[in-house]
């Protein structure tokens, strides 16, 4: 009884936020789209997992291709990633072709130009690996740093080996040099130095929180078992002694939900979503959420709200499930407050008022 009035409620919860949202599709018929990034009010970037770059102007829709020098070894979900635009930079993530089939999670950096964008690595997660599986791939800046959320490419224990990066949140400078208050110069003289939490299994979404400047991410687990957290300093989430709730896909248990020791989530789902990408809400449009954890989800195809305070769980509500598709990136428009979404359809979609 207790779950079909949960759910119900939460049927109930989608529709009066179904009466309050608009979508409308910008465009479509993109080629598996996976990262957007906002240049300027009218001007967006995005990228094509098949290893292509775009702008597009948001008022007259004419999309231009961006070329580039990046060697991009696409295949699963390897390919063109993410993309974030920067004080006239533009940082990217993609599964970069390291010969005899082996990729790594790479980070590039290039000037920002409308035709053409020469790039320099900045970042290699070691080792390559002959895998087509969980790049993480998400970029975010944080006080003159930038975070990278890099995949253990579907090799488990690995998250937990501190001596090579699959499987962490990598922290470099802009530059991609290594601060020098990172977690190997502190505490942890075994982690290589561009670690700086250990323990994650494919992290598709992360974003700084203007409200508080925390990095939250988004998980995915393996059956079952995705999360909501916080990139924590020195820390590690437990993949794979940690199921997070989830089994191995053949339907053994792999671990405990969580234990002392280890980085607890803010949010767990059992069975899995599929959470991607995520954003922390701040804007006019739906300043009501203001605070709140918006995420999205490839699975069952819905854009949630969390409320949280003090890294404690306290709501859930979806926004909205299964209009537009297997949710890949979201993003919030600065000075509007609206949301510009990316499916796996191959559409871009405005959300607003």
């Amino acid at each position: 009884m207790k779950k079909i009035f949960i759910f119900i409620f939460f049927l109930i919860i989608s529709n009066l936020y179904a009466e309050e949202i608009k979508l409308e599709k910008i465009v479509e018929n993109l080629d598996k789209p996976w990262s957007l990034t906002f240049v300027d009010q009218s001007n967006i970037i995005f990228t094509e997992k098949a290893g292509k770059l775009y702008s597009l102007n948001l008022k007259n829709k004419k999309i231009t291709e961006i070329k580039h020098n990046l060697s991009v070894l696409a295949g699963g979900q390897g390919g063109l990633l993410d993309v974030l635009y920067d004080n006239q930079h533009i940082y990217i993530s993609y599964s970069e072709n390291r010969g005899n089939w082996k990729t790594s999670t790479s980070v590039a950096k290039g000037s920002f130009n409308q035709l053409n964008i020469q790039f320099k690595n900045i970042f290699q997660a070691e080792p390559p690996i002959d895998s087509g599986y969980h790049f993480g791939s998400r970029l975010v800046i944080k006080d003159k740093h930038l975070y990278v959320s890099a995949g253990e490419r579907g090799k488990g224990m690995i998250a937990q080996d501190a001596t090579q990066h699959p499987g962490s949140i990598i922290r470099v400078n802009l530059d991609g040099s290594i601060p020098k208050d990172n977690p190997k110069f502190k505490n942890k003289k075994d982690w290589l130095p561009e670690i700086f939490q250990i323990g994650v299994r494919n992290p598709q979404g992360m974003a700084l929180s203007p409200f508080d400047n925390k990095i939250y991410m988004t998980n995915h687990g393996a059956k079952g078992g995705d999360w909501f957290g916080t990139a924590n300093y020195g820390e590690n989430y437990g993949w794979k002694i940690l199921g997070w709730g989830g089994t191995n896909y053949s339907g053994t248990k792999i671990g405990p939900k969580w234990k002392p020791g280890f980085t607890k989530a803010i949010k767990y789902w059992v069975p899995s979503i599929a959470v991607s990408a995520m954003t922390i809400y701040k804007g006019d449009e739906f300043k009501e959420w203001n605070g709140d954890a918006l995420i999205t989800s490839l699975k069952d195809q819905s854009l949630r709200k969390i409320q949280f305070k003090d890294n404690k769980f306290l709501s859930e509500q979806i926004i909205f499930q299964g209009n537009i598709g297997r949710i890949r990136d979201i993003k919030i428009q600065k000075e509007t407050g609206e949301l510009y979404m990316l499916s796996d359809n191959g559409e871009l979609w405005r959300m607003y008022k």
